[in-house]
């Protein structure tokens, strides 16, 4: 959840450090600092709050000399935030050895008994500190051995980088569970979280996997597994502009993403269609495989379970296949009755997120073939998985995920699609039907985009309203559980997102005149009922913002304001309906003065419990 950034080569290392914190800072941002390494010198510099915080602290003397140097932006697990329990952490007085970790040291109470019973002194309340401690207790002169004895005594999952002030020139880093990647420059290299932290210097990478040992240097990396024996691993290329890591001309980075939507939808579908005809290489099951299937389970957190929830109508519907989603965090500590005859699919935008892992690791130890959804190529959830479908929405910078979601939709409805083209639950005219209208989303998705709305009058209208509800139905029960999410995530105000029918038994009785009620009535076989209960809304004297189809004019009569989508199958509103929510949420926080890139509390990659 938290950033890490290195690089050893023949420049200042400090501007690079900042260059990539700043492109790390969505991932956490309590407190921030930097370690810079010369010859027989080490310095740390720490603070607490945004990265512009750092840079007040930080000696502005010529730096030229130093040039190895780690960094970390901090969302804090263990230890509240101060600057004592900001990274880089240093291990004795003396300051010889720095460290930089994200994830979580799970056994790291009895280290640090063990550590104090052996007279190292520590200063702060994080697990990250018994790292750089354990490195010291077995350091004898061989930095490499020192990290990977310290390592093999650690539980739980992280990553982490070390340098020492007497191997100017050197960086080891170390991961289980938690990403580590290197970048390959020329006469330099890099190591990170995140490929983005270094794009713009470089797009030549390596992965270090689970359970291994990166040496770093400015010839390049080697890679050593947690015995020591030297690993070959192949060099890969990152396709990303490094443009995609910055704004664009736009206010934000989540605006900016919410318009680049019809690329995300565009690419997803990519060859995926073909001719009018659905291919799913990746998938990784053959027809047999699937018309087999008894049963399909969706695990994920966050919006990412949304869009499982959307894609279990599409599945039972289309596909005729049960199909259950489940919150991951709560999946993994149940005893789940699987089989072979189960397909899980496992969604996480990142391919790093904690419990997803847990969970789908879980499912297959239980028998079940497991499919990845993510869209981070080379992540750990690729590499645990049977199977990955990727999502193809290019770099998500907003902690907020937009594009990602309406990707993450899109391919589950090309998946169910597939479904029921194999099993034959659909006739083959319905699968090409729903096959062009899904080929037309894209364009739907621009026409809305470019389209005038009522979206600012009504943001205007209700940013200081203490309480939104919002309802949907069928399909549209999702659509209002991602945009309560987001309205919550980056307004902060208290939201509540219910099925229609549900109302009654409870949440009617937080309506008042003052209550904005977003409800979700495209049209569906389900419109009367949602109408009805717009209907009980109005009576209670609360004022209804309607998401509804374009060319409806009936649902004029009912609410109070009315944002119209593009005119799509029932079952693809999901994708359209989710926009004006989107766009409602963000300026709703805009309105009311708040930073929608990095909401306060949130990191963009959860790799902690």
């Amino acid at each position: 959840m938290c950033g890490i950034i290195g690089y050893v080569g023949s420049r200042p290392a400090q501007p690079l450090l900042l260059q990539g914190l700043e492109r790390l800072e969505y991932r956490g941002y309590d407190s921030a600092g930097i370690c810079l390494v010369g010859a027989d010198d080490l310095r740390v510099t720490r603070a607490v709050g945004n990265l512009s915080n750092l840079k007040s602290e930080l000696d502005t003397a010529d730096e030229s000399s130093l040039t190895t140097g780690i960094g970390h932006t901090r969302w804090a697990t263990h230890g509240t935030v101060r600057v004592e329990n900001a990274h880089p952490l240093v291990g004795s007085p003396e300051g010889d050895i720095a460290v930089v970790l994200n994830g979580i040291v799970e056994n790291y109470r009895e280290l640090r008994a063990s550590l104090v019973h052996d007279g190292h002194v520590l200063t702060s309340e994080t697990d990250a500190e018994c790292v750089v401690h354990l490195v010291e207790r077995h350091y004898t002169g061989d930095l490499v051995e020192a990290v990977r004895a310290a390592y093999a005594e650690l539980e739980g999952h992280y990553a982490f980088v070390v340098v020492h002030r007497s191997h100017h020139g050197v960086m080891v880093g170390a991961r289980r569970q938690c990403p580590l990647v290197v970048g390959l420059g020329d006469g330099e290299t890099f190591v990170s979280s995140s490929i983005a932290a270094f794009l713009s210097q470089t797009s030549r990478v390596k992965l270090v996997e689970e359970d291994e040992i990166a040496v770093i240097t400015a010839d390049g990396v080697e890679v050593f597994s947690g015995e020591g024996q030297p690993v070959e691993r192949e060099e890969t290329a990152v396709d990303w502009d490094d443009e995609a890591a910055e704004k664009g001309g736009y206010e934000t980075f989540m605006l900016k993403e919410i318009h680049e939507q019809p690329d995300a939808v565009r690419e997803t579908i990519g060859d995926r269609i073909r001719g009018g005809r659905l291919v799913l290489e990746d998938f990784g099951l053959g027809d047999v495989e699937m018309q087999n299937l008894r049963r399909m389970v969706v695990l994920a957190c966050g919006t990412a379970y949304h869009a499982g929830v959307v894609g279990r109508y599409l599945v039972e519907e289309w596909a005729r296949l049960p199909c259950e989603p489940d919150i991951a965090s709560e999946w993994r500590y149940r005893n789940p009755v699987l089989s072979r005859d189960t397909l899980v699919v496992a969604i996480s935008q990142s391919g790093e997120t904690a419990d997803t892992l847990a969970a789908m690791s879980l499912a297959r130890e239980k028998g079940a073939h497991t499919v990845a959804i993510t869209n981070m190529m080379g992540t750990q959830i690729t590499r645990e998985a049977d199977s990955v479908l990727y999502t193809r929405a290019g770099l998500e910078m907003g902690v907020a995920a937009t594009k990602t979601f309406t990707a993450q939709v899109t391919l589950l409805t090309l998946l169910a699609l597939r479904l029921a083209e194999v099993r034959k639950t659909l006739e083959p005219y319905a699968v090409a039907s729903l096959t062009e209208e899904v080929e037309r989303l894209p364009s739907q998705i621009e026409e809305f985009l470019a389209g005038a709305h009522p979206i600012d009058e009504v943001a205007q209208r209700h940013h200081q309203k203490p309480f939104f509800l919002y309802l949907g139905r069928h399909v549209g029960l999702p659509v209002c559980l991602e945009g309560a999410l987001k309205l919550k995530e980056i307004s902060y105000i208290p939201t509540e997102a219910y099925s229609a029918g549900e109302m009654k038994h409870g949440p009617i009785a937080l309506l008042d005149e003052e209550t904005p009620v977003v409800c979700i009535a495209t049209d569906s076989h389900v419109y009367d009922k949602m109408v009805s209960n717009i209907q009980e809304v109005k009576a209670r004297g609360a004022q209804v913002i309607a998401i509804a189809t374009d060319g409806n004019e009936d649902i004029q009569h009912h609410a109070d304001d009315v944002i119209f989508v593009p005119r799509t199958h029932a079952f693809l509103q999901p994708i359209v309906a989710t926009l004006p929510l989107q766009l409602l949420a963000y300026r709703i926080a805009r309105l009311r003065g708040l930073n929608v890139d990095q909401p306060r509390n949130l990191a963009k990659t959860v790799t902690v419990e």
